[in-house]
């Protein structure tokens, strides 16, 4: 009789190789697509780095400091805008060459997408059994995909830098009541006025001793610039800091706030203030509100996300390379997704894991990136113009209505943010 025929041995969902092999075919093809999506951003050539350098040329051999100008065919002239406390900070850099600072500030960048990244997905892994490796690695590249990432890189930004400087404050130090909790948030919004709103945040919260750290933080860094570079420091408090027109135009499809959105309605007049005013109180007023309630809900994450959105949308200027807190977001979205159990949290579920990818595949793509806008005045002519113009904005709103906060959890059903897994985790 013949031998009848043996199937062969089936691939099943225990199967370790076939885990291994298809995780790195994901890696290999997320780290493949990476060149291409750096590749339209090689044109900036660290544009804004080389700016803050040449300024601390400017400055060591005696000019004041924000009398740097430097033409660019888009936005027309660009000056040097940072607190005098970032300038001292840059200054020691100024004396080395070009390339090497090129390399200290990518490095330091790549460095804090790595450790943030971890900081948001570490209780992600812990709580839904993730492999851990696998995991951060993915995660670490999907980051460094996002084109507020991308940006920040070939621009040779700083924003990364005060991503740590806030996550490490509002994470960790505050939720853990710290003696030192609103030291990073304090630092940070003394480098770069932005990071503020979370000053705003800590008090919508009640947390008083850590805003009154935040803010003698920054008080004190500030003093420090004063002593240092007084005149400097006076022409910037008094004069510069409120010259919006010399940070870039408002109407450029780079700067994702509101006050762009209705700059490209009016450009090349600004639009109203009192109205833009009107609209940034009831934003922040309701995203606020709701980080505050996350807050108390014991979910630092969601309340610092919003509040980062929030100021997003309120600052006149907010260039695609400030917008950090998709990441974030994405992460809460795909934890609520997995933590939809049951059969009746089927559509709640598809909802969020839709938004994620949604969130996720508009950031990796961009808005200025493969966009040719040109360096003439945008405006908005009808309702395709107004989305493609004003995709981040609209996300961000959207995400202020949707994010979802978990205040009805008992603790165990939460993540807990501040406190990281430990080395024997899934891999």
């Amino acid at each position: 009789m013949p031998a009848e025929p043996v199937a062969p041995p089936a691939v099943t969902e225990d199967d370790p190789g076939g885990r291994t092999v298809r995780r790195l075919v994901a890696v290999v093809a997320l780290t493949a697509v990476l060149p291409a999506l750096y590749l339209p951003g090689l044109k900036h050539n660290f544009f804004d780095l080389k700016i803050y350098m040449s300024a601390m040329d400017w400055w060591r051999v005696g000019h004041p400091l924000y009398d740097y100008v430097q033409p660019d065919r888009v936005q027309g002239e660009l000056y040097f805008t940072y607190p005098p406390f970032s300038a001292l900070l840059l200054w020691p850099f100024g004396l080395l060459r070009l390339g090497t600072t090129v390399a200290i500030f990518t490095v330091l960048t790549v460095l804090a997408v790595v450790l943030t990244t971890r900081w948001l997905v570490a209780p992600l892994i812990a709580r839904h059994d993730l492999p851990r490796t696998f995991t951060l690695i993915a995660a670490v590249l999907l980051v460094l995909a996002v084109e507020s990432t991308r940006e920040t890189i070939t621009f040779g930004q700083i924003n990364m830098l005060l991503v740590v400087l806030i996550l490490a404050d509002l994470l960790f130090a505050v939720p853990q009541a710290r003696r030192w909790a609103g030291v990073g948030v304090g630092l940070a919004t003394a480098l770069k006025l932005f990071p503020g709103i979370f000053i705003v945040y800590l008090l919508a919260t009640r947390r008083w001793r850590a805003a009154a750290v935040a803010s003698a933080t920054a008080a004190a860094a500030t003093l420090l610039a004063a002593a240092i570079a007084p005149g400097d420091s006076w022409r910037f408090w008094t004069h510069e800091l409120w010259a919006t027109e010399r940070v870039g135009r408002p109407d450029y499809v780079g700067n994702q706030s509101l006050f762009g959105l209705l700059s490209r309605f009016t450009a090349p007049e600004k639009p109203e203030r009192l109205l833009w005013l009107l609209v940034v109180a009831v934003v922040a007023a309701y995203g606020l509100w709701r980080a505050a309630r996350a807050a108390r809900a014991g979910d630092p994450l969601t309340g610092l996300t919003l509040t980062g959105l929030v100021g997003s949308l309120a600052s006149p200027i907010t260039w695609t390379h400030h917008i950090y807190w998709f990441v974030p977001a994405v992460v809460l979205l795909v934890d609520a997704a997995l933590s939809a159990e049951g059969p009746h949290e089927v559509r709640r579920r598809r909802w969020l894991a839709g938004l994620a990818l949604g969130i996720a595949a508009v950031t990796i793509y961009g808005v200025v990136t493969f966009q040719a806008w040109g360096a003439a005045v945008v405006r908005t002519h009808d309702p395709l113009d107004f989305v493609l113009q004003n995709t981040y904005v609209l996300l961000s709103l959207l995400l202020l209505a949707a994010l979802p906060v978990r205040s009805g959890h008992s603790a165990e059903n939460r993540i807990n943010w501040t406190e990281l897994p430990s080395s024997h985790d899934r891999r």
